[in-house]
């Protein structure tokens, strides 16, 4: 069973229910595309990014929303992150993120979550940073059920995330966990193309026949 179809399994209960499936960029849009079809929901991204160590970007001391706003990890320090490092890398993903918004929603806003059933969705969660940022953001919008769902998740940073969502969906959460990318058979990167495709094509649910 690939990572996709496990979520659904886990997932089955938010079918034909209107789900908003909320990818973070950019690994995770094809799954979130997959799991949007197989519910009958609707597909979009909520745009935040890691900001990483310094010297060490694949591991995350913090990350940023789209509106600016950073969570900084108690690890940040003795990773070497003094504030002007934090600052001028919030600012740089900030520049990441306003790019990939244009090219990714142009014309149209993102999709609101007010009183909907959003299931976020990441490839995995390694320090969990960049979910627990999506979570926040997505929660300040009123959603009515707010669903974190990963595949494959580190079991601290895992525990870090629950009190942010409603649900947790997570198949598989070892003890040893090594890195996302190792539970996968393929990882590969998921170019800016495919995200906007997808987005194109985005599913959304049948209209009602009630007027």
């Amino acid at each position: 069973m690939d990572a996709a179809d496990a979520l659904i399994a886990l997932l089955g209960d938010y079918r034909g229910r209107d789900p908003l499936v909320v990818a973070i960029p950019r690994g995770a849009v094809p799954m979130a595309a997959r799991i949007a079809a197989a519910l009958g929901g609707e597909l979009d991204v909520v745009l935040v990014r890691k900001i990483g160590a310094p010297g060490w970007s694949e591991v995350a001391v913090g990350a940023v929303d789209e509106s600016g706003w950073m969570h900084v990890s108690d690890a940040a320090r003795m990773a070497g992150a003094d504030d002007a490092y934090l600052e001028r890398e919030r600012v740089r993903q900030l520049e990441t993120i306003r790019r990939r918004r244009s090219a990714y929603s142009p014309g149209r806003r993102p999709v609101d979550p007010r009183g909907r059933i959003v299931i976020v969705v990441d490839d995995g969660l390694a320090t969990g940073e960049t979910m627990r940022v999506a979570l926040r953001a997505l929660r300040a919008k009123a959603p009515a059920t707010l669903v974190c769902a990963v595949p494959v998740a580190a079991r601290d940073s895992l525990e870090r995330v629950r009190d942010l969502a409603d649900v947790v969906a997570c198949p598989l959460a070892p003890d040893d966990f090594v890195a996302v990318g190792h539970y996968y058979e393929d990882f590969a990167q998921v170019g800016d193309d495919e995200v906007v495709r997808l987005l194109s094509a985005r599913i959304t649910p049948a209209p009602s026949d009630t007027p």
